[in-house]
């Protein structure tokens, strides 16, 4: 599994440090949640997720990439 080193501020490695123990799991499994919460995705898996949408419908590949980018933006955006 590949590493990866952040600087975060005392205040938020302390909040993190404290959520990790509350959940009795490790900061990197929150900080990849949460990366993943944000739709942080290897262009593969988006790719996978478009096809699948396009298979159960008569989009076109550019209405279901429209459709897809508009979904990830407003799953982003909270609504």
């Amino acid at each position: 599994m590949p590493r990866l080193t952040i600087s975060l501020t005392d205040r938020t490695h302390r909040a993190l440090k404290e959520a990790a123990a509350r959940r009795n799991c490790s900061m990197g499994s929150i900080i990849e949640e949460s990366l993943e919460l944000r739709g942080i995705q290897p262009y593969e898996a988006a790719d996978e997720i478009v096809a699948a949408a396009r298979a159960k419908s008569r989009l076109s590949a550019d209405e279901a990439m429209a459709l897809a980018v508009e979904e990830t933006r407003r799953f982003r955006e909270g609504d």
